[in-house]
């Protein structure tokens, strides 16, 4: 094959020739044409060359293929909500090329054998790239450090708060434990559990109160205590979805090894007004804050103490969302939306193109190894995301693609616009259709490398 690709090249033939786009590279935004040879990038600039398709770019920017590394696609087990097929397909609507998946599906996903089975599903149903978590927990404590080093496992996943029976894992026992078995980055949801427990009274049975009960201070108290415990085991960690000003400032002092993710959803929305509007549609674990909790994380973005954004796509039905609050689950949609939501802030100057890609392409395969991912350069793989900065479009629930069908930014207007998706070379969605079946690849790690041969 390798042969066949120098060949190829020599000849200036491209499978795909996509032509006069804006090109994001490292060198800064070009433009110029890119020719796609064997699913890979084969050359930038490329002038002179002949093609069997070409696709045009004229007036549109080319990126590297968004990857949003906080999904819950909810298979196997609660597949009325969402599924792979579904997921995926939002995400390639959203011009995503790729996903890691979390671990709290049913069965949880602890083993190899649950690892290898959502494989299976994702290798026959999933439109774009994909890598699942592993749950570090006190039921697979001394095999973490071989089930990480498994193909297409994204790393362990940690619960400190908000989740349910082999999950969870609040005691500092345990989660030095889990710290100390294995060596690859550990991503952690940091609330801690027993002041949560303790504050559930807060509530009131009124969904305004969701950041009175699982306040800042169970976010910051649960980060302070993971890194603590990730200093004394030597671990990397990276702290999922932080929401509050307090971990911000805390965090960036530790950005020499752990990194940092924070939401569209935490930098969209805003307390009170989101739950006096949205209702449990705005209910997320952690909690959408009030506005001087989402200056601090704008203000994270702005110093580079935020390194990557991902959607925590966690659907529940409508029906589930009803129940009367604190009953009502936590999680709405967001793979789909992450790309239209974040374009509109680098519309309304919150934030550059550039910038934008460094969060959700460049970061993650850089951070998490990602063999092949996150550039335009030559030789990497043609998982490419073509936008539209100047379309204004109406985010609509009949635009997702998410089993339960609903957005809490539905009815918001955008200025920016996924306009195609193309994975290993393969044009997989254009102008909001999606094309062909699915044809998804699992991710291949740096650090899980050897493991495939």
């Amino acid at each position: 094959m390798a042969s066949a690709f120098l060949k190829q090249i020599q000849q200036k033939h491209a499978d795909l020739l996509i032509r006069n786009g804006q090109l994001v590279t490292p060198a800064g935004i070009i433009q110029a044409d890119l020719a796609v040879v064997a699913g890979k990038i084969a050359a930038i600039g490329a002038s002179g060359w002949t093609f069997t398709e070409q696709l045009d770019a004229t007036g549109l920017h080319l990126l590297p293929g968004a990857i949003d590394t906080q999904v819950h696609f909810r298979e196997p087990g609660l597949t009325h909500k969402e599924d792979i097929a579904h997921g995926s397909k939002g995400a390639v609507l959203g011009g995503v090329t790729g996903f890691f998946e979390m671990p709290n599906t049913n069965p949880l996903t602890l083993s190899a054998a649950c690892l290898q089975a959502k494989l299976d599903i994702a290798a026959q149903n999933s439109y774009c790239n994909y890598a699942f978590y592993i749950g570090g927990s006190a039921a697979n404590l001394g095999q973490l450090a071989q089930l990480e080093q498994l193909p297409g496992c994204a790393g362990i996943k940690v619960f400190m708060g908000s989740s349910f029976g082999d999950l969870l894992a609040e005691q500092d026992e345990l989660l030095l434990s889990i710290l100390q078995d294995g060596k690859r980055r550990v991503a952690i949801h940091a609330e801690d559990e027993a002041r949560l427990r303790a504050r559930k009274p807060l509530t009131a049975n009124d969904v305004r109160n969701h950041t009175v009960w699982r306040d800042s201070e169970s976010a910051f108290l649960a980060t302070q205590r993971i890194v603590a415990l990730a200093q004394q085991a030597r671990r990397p960690l990276h702290i999922l979805h932080v929401s509050t000003a307090e971990e911000m400032q805390y965090l960036a002092a530790f950005k020499h090894w752990l990194t940092v993710e924070t939401t569209p959803h935490h930098l969209s929305l805003v307390a009170p007004d989101c739950y006096q509007q949205l209702g449990s549609l705005a209910q997320m674990n952690p909690p959408v804050r009030e506005a001087w909790h989402q200056a601090a994380l704008w203000q994270g973005i702005s110093d580079g103490t935020v390194d990557i954004l991902g959607s925590d796509h966690a659907p529940h039905t409508l029906a589930e969302k009803a129940r009367s609050y604190p009953d009502s689950p936590s999680g709405m949609t967001g793979v789909q939306t992450l790309l239209p939501i974040m374009l509109n802030h680098v519309a309304a100057g919150r934030l550059s193109l550039l910038r934008l890609v460094d969060l959700i392409s460049s970061n993650p395969a850089r951070i998490f190894g990602l063999i092949g991912k996150g550039r335009l350069a030559v030789g990497y793989d043609a998982d490419l995301t073509l936008v539209d900065l100047a379309a204004q479009r109406q985010i609509d629930n009949s635009w997702i693609a998410c089993k339960v069908g609903w957005t809490p930014y539905h009815g918001t207007r955008v200025t920016g616009w996924p306009i195609a998706t193309l994975i290993n070379g393969k044009l997989v969605m254009h102008s909001d259709q999606v094309q062909g079946q699915p044809q998804g690849q699992a991710f291949r790690f740096a650090e899980t490398f050897e493991q495939e041969f």
